[in-house]
């Protein structure tokens, strides 16, 4: 069955799910009083998962594979800030061992779909959509249902 929204996408729920977990350990202690840090890799983790969605709003393999290759930019970006904050003791070596290899999967996985979509004869779902009407079979259209309705008795 064909992916009809981004909300369907495993790789989005993972970024979505990755997401909540920086958003959890960036919320209490010394994390959350380094602004700029905190701010930071909330907005990356946040860039990962919107980018995934927009590239899919957009219709097209190209435009998903170049928000694709954003997202895993910014999955990059979240594993740095990571290695920060773990130097800074805002998280424990364990847990932030285990969302950086969180983040290297996710980035494996995009890479993966980016690849897959390379190689896709499939070109996006805009290149499928039936050709809008013109204005003149827009306007036949509406008289033909104009005519069927006077024949109906009012």
């Amino acid at each position: 069955m064909p992916t009809k929204y981004f909300e369907d996408l495993e790789i989005w729920k993972s970024a979505r799910e990755l997401t909540n977990k920086i958003y959890g350990i960036t919320t209490d202690g010394a994390f959350s009083r380094d602004y700029g840090l905190r701010d930071q890799i909330r907005r990356a983790a946040v860039s990962v998962m919107s980018n995934i969605a927009e590239g899919y709003e957009r219709g097209g393999n190209q435009e998903l594979i170049q928000f694709l290759s954003i997202a895993k930019g910014s999955s990059g970006e979240v594993r740095s800030q990571l290695y920060i904050a773990m130097d800074q003791g805002y998280v424990d070596k364990k847990k932030g061992e285990i969302l950086i290899d969180a983040f290297k999967r996710l980035s494996i996985m995009l890479n993966n779909f980016m690849e897959y979509l390379k190689g896709s004869p499939y070109k996006g779902a805009k290149y499928k959509m039936p050709r809008p009407k013109s204005m003149k079979e827009e306007m036949e259209e509406i008289m033909k249902e104009f005519k069927s309705d006077k024949n109906e008795p009012v």
